[in-house]
């Protein structure tokens, strides 16, 4: 069947079909304009563990959304294919995953990494297959890009976009990041871990194609990451979650405060939301649950607010979505996920 004809074949308003695809449409990869790529990947997490099947998670809540979406009625005529997620990857992190949380044990209870070589193996391990997944991811979405499709990365950590915004820079050059989240994820390394969730955007801010780093949302933070904003003052805008409410609770309006982070932006963005920088309700099961945030609805406008500027959203990643079984938080989740098709 050509892409038009399963269009015309398929009911908008019929039961999601659980066929493995993102609610249930009917499109393949070849025929999809945004394709879905999964990253079952949480090793690093410092808290609640489970995100690796946050994926997994989304898809099987998509199955009962409905097709209606008021600002992009027909985005699912696009076409959204979600790709199958890597065993490999899944298993190796699974596997690693066991280590890290001995590892993190020792780290909280005083424990010296410089001075045990069981630790020492356990860092060596992760960064070792950190770089890995970064060059999985990158392979992965370089080909993609190159059969002219937008992507949407669905982790997992927050750590694994790493290799897509490098895709980005050598397909697009400049661009910018606007980063949805509770935290501020500019900590050097944290735990020892050079590439962790929590050193995403540190590690980010390293490609001399981002040009521009918005944050929103942002309610947890450390000295460390208050001096890199400082630092790379211009280049690094961030919209504190407190700050935001303060000026809302003195009658700014959140169109108005809107405007001003779209100002912020180049271009070209990219969208890198973690499910925490939503109000904790909305994502109660996320690895790292955060007082305060936006609303669902805070969220969805500032997006569309972007895309009404005129700036071109080139990519998205969605990460930190509570484990298969959170159904409420995956429900959240896929919602967003096709909120974030619509505005791609």
């Amino acid at each position: 069947m050509t892409k038009q004809e399963k269009i015309d074949a398929f009911d908008p308003n019929g039961v999601g079909l659980n066929n493995g695809n993102f609610i249930g449409l009917p499109f393949n990869e070849k025929d999809a304009e945004i394709v879905l790529l999964p990253v079952p990947w949480d090793v690093t997490v410092s808290f609640a563990e489970g995100t690796a099947s946050g994926p997994d998670n989304i898809l099987e809540s998509s199955y009962q959304l409905d097709l209606g979406d008021l600002f992009a009625p027909e985005v699912w005529k696009r076409g959204i294919f979600f790709k199958k997620k890597s065993k490999k990857i899944a298993k190796r992190g699974k596997k690693l995953r066991k280590s890290v949380r001995k590892y993190i044990d020792f780290l909280e209870n005083g424990g010296d990494v410089t001075r045990d070589t069981e630790m020492m193996n356990i860092q060596a391990e992760v960064l070792l297959a950190s770089l890995e997944l970064k060059d999985y991811v990158k392979k992965k979405t370089t080909a993609l890009l190159k059969k002219g499709k937008k992507i949407g990365l669905l982790g997992g950590e927050h750590s694994v976009p790493l290799g897509y915004l490098e895709t980005l820079a050598a397909h697009y050059g400049n661009f910018g990041i606007l980063q949805i989240d509770a935290h501020a994820d500019l900590r050097r390394a944290y735990e020892g871990f050079t590439y962790s969730h929590a050193s995403i955007f540190y590690n980010a801010l390293k490609i001399k194609e981002v040009t521009k780093l918005t944050q929103v949302g942002i309610r947890d933070f450390c000295e460390e990451e208050l001096e890199v904003m400082r630092r790379e003052s211009g280049r690094v805008v961030t919209f504190f979650d407190q700050n935001m409410k303060e000026q809302l609770f003195n009658g700014t309006t959140w169109a108005a405060i809107c405007a001003r982070i779209v100002e912020s932006l180049p271009q070209r963005v990219y969208v890198s939301f973690d499910i925490d920088g939503l109000s904790p309700d909305l994502c109660p099961n996320t690895g790292t649950p955060v007082p305060g945030g936006l609303s669902f609805d805070e969220a969805t406008f500032l997006l569309r607010q972007v895309k009404l500027s005129g700036r071109e959203i080139i990519g998205f990643d969605l990460s930190e979505t509570a484990a298969a079984g959170h159904d409420w938080d995956g429900n959240v989740a896929a919602r967003m996920v096709y909120r974030l098709c619509g505005v791609l």
